[in-house]
């Protein structure tokens, strides 16, 4: 039986939402009552709309920062993490033939550059504490891949960037040889690849949800860089003019709706990602990272344009970029 695949768009009707918390352990030591501010703001805006699922290293610490809130949509479960970045150590739902299965990739901390063992390990974990009971769990580890690097619009058209994928410290392949992979896991055939955009201080050789995003409508929301001062103004032009000539499966071209280019955000010299392209999509809502500039809410009004049967909601995301992430990439959504 030829087994049909369907990797769903974000928009996708949803079970749950993981977010992986912060703990001392991790690289948010030094600033932990900070982030678990923004993570309570995070966990506060999903269990409005549908469940959460919280990986962590101790839930009565969580709940102790949450307070009085409904815990019948959070589940809890306890296991080891270097990190906090779910997107990229989140598993993948797949549909085969209309099963939703769980795929588990390597995570090797964006090309061998952060220790990530034991983020590896917790889509395993949860397995086996049941989070996916409905679901079946596909083994994925000969092959390494995070979640923030591919866009999917459910239709058969994936969306990702050369500089991640083609990268030699995760698959050390050629583009046909990870193309001919991605239809193969996906089920797509329209593979579009992005050979220019980055963002200064990203750690994961430009993740497409740092740069553009697939959205309803065959529409592309991507960074707009329009200050020819600015570093990124060069690559992100260059960007725009590729988004231009991209197609659908139908061959038609995509709507481009432009987000505006975030205010540089310096942390001891260094800049740091700021995007509004991470943004989360969850059941009737959009929740979209600001960063306390006026430029936040002409992000959150484009974004209203693409989605205007959803709230959109923007939380402050500030503490995220010191370390180099932000909304869309502590999250890792699950569809029904």
């Amino acid at each position: 039986m030829h087994l049909h695949k369907i990797l769903p768009a974000e928009w996708a009707k949803q079970s749950i939402v993981q977010l992986t918390w912060p703990h001392a352990n991790t690289d948010w030591n030094y600033m932990l009552d900070e982030v678990n501010e923004c993570f309570k703001n995070i966990a506060l805006a999903i269990i409005k709309q549908q469940n959460l699922l919280i990986v962590c290293s101790n839930a009565a610490d969580v709940k102790a920062l949450l307070g009085d809130v409904d815990y019948t949509r959070i589940t809890f479960v306890e296991t080891a993490s270097n990190d906090t970045w779910a997107r990229d150590h989140g598993g993948i739902s797949v549909f085969e033939n209309g099963e939703r299965t769980i795929y588990d990739f390597t995570f090797n901390g964006w090309g061998k550059k952060f220790d990530a063992h034991l983020d590896n390990q917790i889509t395993y974990k949860l397995a086996e504490e049941g989070v996916f009971a409905e679901s079946k769990y596909q083994n994925m580890k000969h092959f390494v891949l995070e979640g923030g690097s591919i866009e999917s619009d459910g239709k058969g058209t994936l969306l990702t960037t050369s500089t991640c994928l083609l990268s030699e410290n995760r698959n050390d392949s050629t583009k046909d040889e990870i193309e001919g992979k991605l239809k193969e896991f996906f089920g797509v055939s329209n593979v579009l690849w992005l050979h220019h955009g980055y963002l200064a201080g990203d750690d994961t050789d430009s993740h497409i949800d740092t740069l553009a995003r697939l959205c309803p409508n065959d529409t592309i929301a991507y960074v707009q860089c329009k200050d020819e001062n600015d570093e990124h103004f060069e690559e992100l032009q260059k960007m725009e003019l590729e988004l231009r000539a991209f197609k659908n499966v139908e061959g038609e071209p995509f709507k481009l709706l432009a987000l505006p280019m975030a205010d540089a955000v310096h942390d001891e010299g260094e800049r740091l990602p700021a995007t509004y392209a991470n943004f989360l999509i969850i059941n009737n809502a959009v929740l979209v990272p600001t960063y306390n500039s006026p430029k936040d809410k002409i992000a959150i009004d484009q974004l209203q344009l693409v989605f205007p049967d959803r709230g959109v909601v923007g939380i402050d995301c500030s503490t995220l970029i010191k370390q180099h992430g932000s909304l869309h990439c502590v999250t890792m959504q699950y569809p029904l």
